[in-house]
């Protein structure tokens, strides 16, 4: 079959465009320092290397490993399962921790327990909440800090002892509240107790609570680099009334003890924005 002239200008100017358009669009993304593609911000440290003691609460057993199809579903082998317990005793209170880090992609699709716990078969009481962790700032320098690109925010400064060498270090905190969305759920085969979770982003040194956020804090395409990481704390508690008022308690001294010891195994994000500036 032969076209007529006008039909085979017509698709040669298509191509033309279109070949146009692809160069143009790349020459923009360059002139623009954007970046479509993410390369990945490895950890400072291993997850597993997190102090079993913090303040009060100290490991209880040991760090769970998950399974080859379970680290499949979680889309990441940078993770942590720990048990945590005041004094190291059980009967004082527990505390299950789930860290998971996941650098240079662009579509992880990140596990909240809305889903993931929902599919297990337990019943979701209530929808997940947004609540404020009141975490321990009392010690932290909150202005001495550099800007963070995005909000022009200073970083707080956390100090962190070094648990093998007691060297006293400084750790650039992330921008934002520590807010988790909180979610309760009852299994019916022990109907007398509440499984409370709940979580909170760190993405490109910024905290969310959002699952939607987090994707964009992530892959601001401004930078290069990019990771998150979700850190969760749940907790069985048999007083289906106080079980969020016990949940927020625990959790907030855990994780005021927790989070300076975090950041100082994620990316150190105010090189990596120093450098960045420099390209």
């Amino acid at each position: 079959m032969r076209f007529s002239p006008t039909i085979r200008l017509a698709f040669l100017s298509v191509i033309i465009v279109m070949t146009a358009s692809a160069i143009g669009f790349r020459a923009s993304v360059s002139a623009l320092n954007m970046y479509l593609r993410k390369e990945p911000a490895p950890l400072r440290e291993a997850l597993d290397t997190i102090p079993t003691k913090l303040g009060r609460w100290k490991r209880v057993g040991v760090d769970s490993r998950l399974g080859e199809a379970m680290v499949e579903s979680l889309g990441t082998r940078f993770y942590l399962d720990r048990q945590y317990a005041i004094d190291g005793n059980p009967s004082n209170g527990v505390l299950t921790l789930h860290i998971a880090y996941y650098t240079g992609m662009v579509d992880a699709v990140p596990h909240v327990p809305e889903r993931c716990w929902g599919a297990a078969g337990l019943n979701m009481l209530t929808q997940p909440a947004k609540k404020l962790i009141p975490i321990d700032r009392s010690k932290w320098d909150l202005v001495s800090g550099p800007k963070n690109g995005p909000t022009g925010e200073s970083y707080p400064i956390a100090r962190v002892v070094d648990a093998v060498t007691r060297r006293d270090e400084s750790v650039y905190m992330p921008i934002g509240e520590t807010e988790m969305s909180v979610t309760v759920f009852q299994d019916d085969s022990n109907p007398d107790f509440r499984l409370v979770g709940g979580y909170l982003f760190i993405a490109n040194a910024r905290f969310t609570s959002s699952p939607y956020v987090v994707k964009t804090y992530a892959f601001d395409l401004s930078s290069r680099y990019s990771y998150y990481c979700k850190v969760q704390c749940s907790m069985l508690a048999k007083d289906g009334d106080q079980a969020v008022e016990k949940w927020t308690e625990r959790t907030t001294e855990l994780l005021s003890e927790l989070l300076p010891n975090l950041m100082r195994r994620l990316p150190d994000w105010t090189r990596i924005e120093a450098n960045q500036s420099k390209e």
